[in-house]
């Protein structure tokens, strides 16, 4: 495995792995099923949004790295909620939802630590246009992820 300037990233993305793994588990089913924050989405779905971040992000960085611009990859943004239902996250096993989400994100530990570090320039454009490199793309992943995680930490505080 080479070393590369994203360890702090990485390190990050096992660290929330290795701290919400259990929390979530441990989570009653009336807590992961209420419809709480401001999209509307309960705990189970904002997990499924995490998951397909993960799914969409893990098709990016690995397509950056044999081509050059991806002007054409679709983004899911403005789609989010459609990818939630569906999918069904709310009626998905949670236990499953839960692992698939640490998979899949150690999976992407791993694809961030054996990125070829000169293809970081390479860039996809959103729906908007607006060109995100891989490199910006990387370090974006952490800080999304613990935006989520927050407000599904928020949301076990409301409820509870």
């Amino acid at each position: 495995m080479q070393e590369t300037n994203f360890t702090h990233i990485t390190d990050g993305i096992a660290l929330v792995i290795e701290t919400e793994e259990k929390r979530l588990s441990d989570l009653p089913l009336e807590v992961i099923t209420q419809k709480r924050n401001k999209q509307n989405r309960t705990i189970k779905q904002i997990l499924g949004h995490l998951i397909d971040s993960a799914s969409n992000n893990h098709q990016r960085m690995v397509r950056l790295q044999y081509s050059k611009n991806l002007l054409f990859f679709p983004d899911y943004r403005q789609d989010n909620d459609l990818w939630i239902s569906l999918q069904d996250y709310q009626n998905a096993d949670w236990c499953n939802l839960i692992q698939l989400w640490k998979f899949y994100n150690l999976h992407i530990i791993q694809v961030i630590h054996s990125v070829d570090m000169t293809k970081l320039d390479s860039y996809w454009c959103d729906f908007e246009g607006t060109k995100v490199t891989l490199q910006e793309m990387i370090e974006g992943y952490l800080e999304h992820l613990h935006l989520h995680m927050e407000e599904i930490r928020e949301l076990e505080i409301e409820i509870s």
